[in-house]
């Protein structure tokens, strides 16, 4: 299932049970900063690399907000270990680049690979993938687009 996407929107990914907020890195290449317990990752991302939210209690402004803090503000991604105490108050969580896949079996916040993102059953199994003129999903799923 192909979606075409602009740089002014964020397709939500919508379920019973949880939300994923999808954007587009947008008007240039950059450098992501993903900070874990021993060291700094720099992942080079192209513009049409996506953004990928995910609100396991289905908040909307918390996705916006993580999204805009991430593109526009150069947020560093903050990954905790495993056992970290705060993974269980994590509700809202981050991944970037090419392609996503969500997956309800991981701890929330714990995975420096940018390809797997924490998400609930319902969304479990979803693949996003980038195109140039938005993202490809490997399911039908229900979806709407707001400005961003």
């Amino acid at each position: 299932m192909k979606i075409d996407l602009n740089d002014d929107e964020i397709l939500f990914l919508e379920s019973n049970t949880g939300i994923v907020g999808v954007i587009k890195v947008a008007k240039e290449n950059k450098m992501q900063f993903i900070a874990t317990q021993d060291d700094e990752i720099v992942q080079f991302l192209e513009k049409d690399d996506i953004i990928a939210v995910s609100s396991l209690k289905g908040n909307k402004r918390s996705i916006k907000s993580l999204a805009y803090l991430t593109r526009e503000e150069d947020s560093p991604l903050v990954i905790l270990n495993k056992n970290h105490p705060s993974t269980k108050h994590l509700t809202t969580v981050v991944s970037v680049g090419d392609v996503v896949n969500l997956n309800c079996n991981i701890t929330p916040g714990t995975h420096p690979e940018q390809t797997v993102l924490c998400t609930t059953d319902e969304l479990n199994g979803l693949e996003i993938k980038k195109t140039k003129n938005g993202v490809e999903l490997n399911k039908d799923i229900k979806y709407s687009i707001e400005k961003f």
